[in-house]
């Protein structure tokens, strides 16, 4: 199996899913037709619910539109016509030496030019309230779409079916309903103006509108048959689409361009996008090319039957059995009636195609979340306290995947507890603390919270007892202050507390020589004087954000992986000194961090295989001895023929400057030591 052959597989058994299956005789026929018909109206009632729920009046609004547009065509073309009879009566008056007939031309010019300032007035009106209504849907939707993503199961966004559905949602939702309602509008003003001209068209004869009825059959065989084979291709080359804003999003994002101009990687970047562009384009020209060569036809057909029609029509005018005005209105009725099939036609089929689309957004909305609490009265956390936390035969695969990257992992953390959960990359540490949060679940096993399973908590507030700073920390786009008080949204606190925080992460020593300080805005997506911070800055502030948080359970993955030893020294301490009686659990690979712990977990292919104090792993000469003293030996090289702890011990200097860093003082740095951080 090739690259991706795997996900391929999976893609064609979602999207057969998806498909209406064929009838295999005539008889499945009607029942298919059911499915087809009935899925279609659901979808579309959906759309109306949607805009409902936006706002009433948008519905009322477009009512009135497919009225209106439907009558103004019919009641145009009459007064077009008896303006051209009037003309033709006055000139025969005239020219015969009749009365001049100005006045009743006069009176006709203004009905006429008054009707269209009429029209054009509800025209600019009418597309006024369409531009509103319309940000006033997509803003709807695109709200749905957050609240929902904000509910669904994290493990959800790891499943790439999910994940096309949820692109899929995003890209078309916004537009869709709306441009969907329009349509079904135009047709209700379509199908309003065609039976009024097929009515007057009978007066010439009956069966002038039944062929143009029929000329649109093969119209409308393959308008749907090419929106329904436009569909299925845009869905099944979803991920030539993301890869094509990936590539382009690579050439674009700020925090990239630098790699990729230093390693030259433009052209490679540019020419992926290009070779994806040129395969997911190839299908849809050959699906473009197809329904036009198929249209052409139709059209030179339809244009030979009315050109037919158009002689019939001249030469009952010719020999006197209809009016000069009659022909203009005769003539137009076959235009409109062909005119307003062909729309009728078109129209339904991108509603056909649009509601299709829709079916993302349902799909996307319908999405069931798992990671709820399992009593009908769920357990309340006891805040403010102390807990006990216990893995109990706790295994875990992701979705899709059958390799346990957590495996019958036994461990028990009582209040208070500082641990370190140490292991190699890929050993499952973050995997135990997403465990742990309940951002999945175990796939066998339980974990227990007071004695209790946390599948019994109350999920809101089981994520409130945690303050929690992953490895791939959040960076936003809002003020300083906002950036820490995020850790807490709740917390009724001031100023102050967001200073202390920022202090205890050492955060302070840069915010202060920021233009704004704690008001300074940061990134620059939105303000002009926004600030770039540096990654090690950045962590800071996340760190100021789990210290601001009032949570029982503190949890840092990698929380000074940007830091330099010092500041890394720094915020060990400050933790030490302000966890109380908290439960702390960091993931590090800087093993130093470790011997501040009573407990320290040792992982290996996600499997528990040390665990204890610092002391006991390094008597144990195990794999946390192997590890630790593999990073020492860097720290600990001699130096001209003496050891680097003799050599640190005999320099007052430093010992004194360590010593004050251990108290919580802030030191006065060695002479000719530089300054490691600081810079805004």
């Amino acid at each position: 199996m090739g690259p991706g052959g795997g996900w391929r597989g999976q893609r064609e058994k979602m999207i057969d899913k998806l498909k209406e299956p064929k009838p295999q005789s005539i008889r499945e026929v009607p029942l298919y037709l059911w499915r087809v018909v009935s899925k279609f109206f659901y979808r579309l009632f959906y759309i109306f619910r949607i805009v409902w729920d936006t706002k009433p009046w948008i519905l009322f609004f477009m009512v009135f539109m497919a009225i209106w547009n439907g009558v103004t065509p019919v009641i145009s073309a009459y007064i077009g016509a008896a303006l051209l009879n009037v003309l033709a009566e006055a000139f025969t008056s005239v020219t015969t030496g009749g009365e001049m007939m100005f006045d009743a031309v006069i009176r006709l010019l203004v009905i006429r030019f008054g009707f269209n300032f009429l029209t054009g007035l509800v025209g600019r009106i009418s597309s006024i309230l369409n531009n509103i209504s319309g940000e006033l849907v997509v803003n709807h939707v695109n709200l749905k779409i957050m609240r929902k993503a904000r509910e669904v199961d994290l493990a959800s966004f790891a499943d790439p079916e999910f994940y096309e559905r949820f692109e899929n949602a995003k890209r078309e939702a916004g537009s869709r309903p709306i441009n969907i309602l329009n349509n079904n509008f135009t047709i209700i003003s379509t199908v309003i103006s065609t039976v009024s001209f097929i009515v007057i068209l009978a007066a010439v004869s009956p069966w002038a509108p039944i062929v143009i009825v029929l000329m649109s059959v093969p119209t409308a065989v393959i308008s749907f048959a090419y929106r329904k084979k436009n569909f299925w291709y845009v869905r099944w080359h979803s991920k030539d689409r993301r890869q094509m804003n990936y590539y382009s999003e690579l050439m674009t994002n700020k925090d990239m361009v630098k790699e990729i101009r230093l390693f030259n990687l433009s052209d490679n970047f540019i020419g992926r996008y290009q070779e994806t562009f040129l395969r997911y384009f190839g299908g849809l020209k050959k699906l473009f090319v197809g329904e036009g060569c198929w249209n052409i036809g139709i059209n030179l057909l339809t244009t030979t039957i009315n050109c037919l029609l158009f002689l019939y029509i001249a030469k009952g005018v010719a020999e006197g059995r209809y009016a000069v005005g009659d022909y203009s209105l005769y003539t137009g009725a076959l235009g409109s009636i062909a005119g307003g099939i062909g729309t009728i036609i078109n129209t339904t089929a991108q509603i056909y195609e649009g509601t299709l689309f829709i079916d993302n957004l349902i799909r996307f909305m319908n999405e069931k979340r798992t990671v709820v609490a399992s009593l009908p009265s769920p357990r309340k956390v006891a805040h403010g306290t102390g807990h006990t936390i216990e893995f109990k035969n706790v295994s875990f695969s992701y979705p899709g995947t059958e390799r346990r990257v957590i495996n019958n992992v036994n461990l028990k953390l009582e209040p208070g507890d500082t641990c370190v959960l140490v292991g190699l990359n890929g050993a499952g540490k973050t995997t135990l603390i997403k465990l742990l949060t309940r951002l999945y679940d175990p796939t066998e096993g339980e974990i227990l919270l007071d004695g209790h399973n946390i599948k019994e908590y109350d999920t809101d507030d089981l994520y409130a007892m945690f303050g929690i700073i992953f490895q791939d920390f959040g960076k936003y786009a809002v003020s300083v202050k906002e950036n820490i008080r995020f850790g807490q949204l709740d917390r009724d606190a001031g100023d102050e507390e967001i200073v202390e925080a920022a202090e205890q992460s050492t955060a302070s020593q840069f915010i202060e020589n920021l233009p704004d300080k704690y008001e300074t805005p940061l990134m620059r997506y939105f303000e002009e004087n926004g600030i770039e911070l540096s990654i090690g800055q950045w962590q800071k502030l996340s760190i100021a954000r789990a210290f601001y948080s009032d949570s029982d359970v503190i949890i840092l993955d990698e929380p000074t992986a940007s830091l330099d030893a010092i500041a890394e020294q720094d915020i060990y301490n400050q933790f030490d000194r302000l966890r109380k009686d908290k439960t702390c659990i960091f993931v590090s690979h800087r093993l130093s961090s470790a011997t501040v712990a009573n407990k320290i977990i040792v992982l290996e292919q996600g499997a528990v295989i040390e665990q204890g104090n610092h002391a006991e792993l390094m008597k144990k000469r195990g794999v946390y001895y192997e590890l630790f003293t593999t990073q020492a030996k860097r720290y600990i090289t001699p130096i001209d023929g003496v050891s680097a702890e003799e050599f640190m011990a005999d320099d007052e200097d430093i010992a004194r400057f360590l010593d004050e860093r251990k108290d919580g003082r802030r030191p006065r740095r060695p002479e000719g030591q530089p300054v490691l951080e600081g810079k805004p």
